[in-house]
């Protein structure tokens, strides 16, 4: 008989019995949150059987990885409930979960032909809720691949049949929910009663998947609309259809197809219009001097600044582009967490007089001497680096903070251009596996930083939920202050990662707290054929994190 430890709770239990029966056991006081375990540090869902001795510790949906353990279970049951509302046509109709819009996922029919009404979300909503009330149990069967690419192909699913058959595994885990059989990567629950928080609305062409927030699962806040990064995404998505690379598999195929380099130039194309569009913007705004580029970790800031900065000229205006990362207060200044770590990315790390001081001496005629922030020795120092605005000069500033009022409340708004980016990928796994945005921002950032500055992915790793948190605060709130959004994510870009990545990945000891987000960044990018940065251009974005840019960085 297992024993199985489980903070000051040690509960003996029968072989074969399920963690979700133990979980019940225990006197964990949030454990009707509980969404995965870790039994002797490793990863688990509620289905797993308990075969041995163990320690036990609980993931509940206030974290990362219990919270997309939700996410997933919803999403499936969102897929079913649409499935049983649309009734005989059900086997016509393709589903698609296109993008987050924060805690809702935006999802379509039919890529938005099939019209959506108030009336089709409602039933799909109540549908939601009977298989909730129901609990169906969520079994999980690994199929030999073959068998499983077949069950695909007689639902329909041929985004599934595709991405497959680029894949190196001999089986396929399939989920099954009263006779819905379907894939997910990552874990799901393993009942339908667990999701009781959601709601379904009609949203433009298609569904809002509605889901409480990880900070607060027993609610369902109102949906706040975000016109313009929803605008963005669509772009994005049209993008996708007109090289006809909406999926993983597509990406595949054109790889192995031979097709890959004009997809890259038409990509490369398209972001290059979108840049150009937006420097048309500025141009027409005679009045416009500082142009503010703000956006999270590693959303290829610098090289959009320099593109942005080469279409600038074209327009006959003189951009020059500064850091905001150059107005650091010196180190002793720094403000420190509760274990004496410096804090970078709060608005308090930044000068705000001094930067404040300079922008207003540009905007009165005045010249003033720029810093530049050395960071072997912890602060500002000046190099005689002058500026004074001419008729055609323009100031593009690069950084997190580029969108917060307080940083140029000293300046008439008619004076500045705000631009929030962002690498919100349109690119999806499948039809109901979406890609994450912070796996693809993460990844540019563990080969970036690899590259240049010698970490360790597994620091980059095990620091991305301070880097994500910080941003919660300092960057995403103030998307809406916005002028306009530009999307840096590049379809093709995780094919090209992949052979930078995985070296780093593999290096990560099972020991350490990073293995298993290592682990399961390994098995996602072994979705994508890889291929080499021969065929990119030397101004891409994705150089500024494979290496090889034309610009300084």
């Amino acid at each position: 008989m297992p024993v199985i430890a489980c903070g000051k709770d040690r509960i003996h239990v029968e072989k074969g019995t399920t963690f979700e029966q133990v979980v019940k056991e225990t006197s964990f006081k949030d454990k009707e949150h509980v969404a995965l375990i870790y039994f002797n540090n490793q990863m688990r869902e509620l289905s797993k059987k308990v075969e041995t001795d163990g320690v036990l510790s609980l993931s509940t949906t206030r974290d990362q990885a219990g919270y997309m353990t939700y996410c997933r279970t919803a999403q499936m049951m969102l897929i079913k409930a649409v499935r049983e509302v649309l009734g005989d046509i059900r086997d016509e109709c393709q589903i698609r979960i296109e993008f987050s819009l924060g805690n809702a996922y935006y999802c379509v029919i039919n890529d938005g032909d099939y019209e959506v009404s108030d009336d089709f979300a409602r039933e799909v909503s109540d549908e939601m809720r009977r298989l909730s009330e129901r609990d169906i149990p969520i079994t999980k069967k690994a199929y030999p691949k073959d068998i499983a690419i077949e069950v695909f192909r007689r639902q329909g699913m041929m985004d599934k049949v595709k991405l497959f058959h680029f894949r190196m595994s001999s089986s396929v885990n399939v989920y099954q929910m009263d006779g819905l059989y379907d894939y997910f990567y990552g874990y799901m629950l393993p009942r339908t009663g667990y999701v009781k928080q959601f709601d379904v609305k009609a949203y433009e062409s298609g569904l809002l998947l509605m889901l409480p927030s990880m900070n607060d699962p027993d609610k369902v806040d109102e949906f706040t609309e975000q016109v313009s990064l929803f605008e963005q995404l669509e772009l994005s998505n049209s993008w996708g259809k007109l090289v006809e690379v909406n999926t993983v598999g597509d990406l595949n195929e054109k790889i192995c197809d031979g097709e890959f380099q004009e997809m890259i130039l038409v990509q490369e194309a398209l972001q290059e219009r979108r840049i150009a569009d937006i420097a048309k913007s500025i141009y027409n705004r005679e009045k416009v001097r500082f142009v503010l580029v703000a956006g999270p970790s590693s959303s290829g800031k610098t090289t959009f600044a320099h593109r942005l900065s080469v279409q600038l000229r074209s327009f006959g205006l003189h951009p020059h582009i500064i850091q905001m990362d150059d107005y650091f207060v010196n180190r002793e200044h720094t403000p420190v967490d509760i274990d004496g770590n410096y804090m970078f990315d709060v608005i308090e790390a930044l000068d705000l007089e001094l930067f404040e001081d300079d922008m207003n001496a540009l905007a009165a005629g005045e010249t003033i001497e720029l810093p530049t922030f050395d960071f072997k020795l912890g602060k500002r120092v000046y190099k005689g680096n002058t500026l004074t605005f001419g008729d055609d000069d323009i100031l593009i500033i690069e950084g997190i903070h580029g969108l917060n009022p307080i940083m140029t409340r000293g300046l008439d708004d008619d004076l500045k251009f705000k631009i929030y980016i962002s690498a919100m990928t349109s690119l999806n796994i499948d039809e109901h596996n979406r890609i994450p945005s912070s796996d693809v921002r993460l990844i540019r950032r563990m080969v970036r930083d690899a590259r240049t500055r010698g970490n360790l992915v597994v620091d980059t790793i095990n620091g991305w939920q301070k880097v994500r948190d910080a941003e919660e605060i300092n960057v995403f709130p103030y998307q809406d202050e916005a002028d306009c959004v530009f999307n840096s994510t590049l379809n093709y870009e995780l094919a090209v990662l992949k052979h930078f990545a995985e070296p780093l990945l593999f290096n990560v000891r099972q020991s350490d707290p990073a293995f298993y987000e290592a682990k399961r960044l390994l098995k996602f990018l072994d979705y994508f054929v890889g291929v080499d940065t021969t065929a990119i251009p030397t101004n891409s974005i994705c150089r500024e994190f494979v290496g090889g840019s034309c610009f300084t960085m």
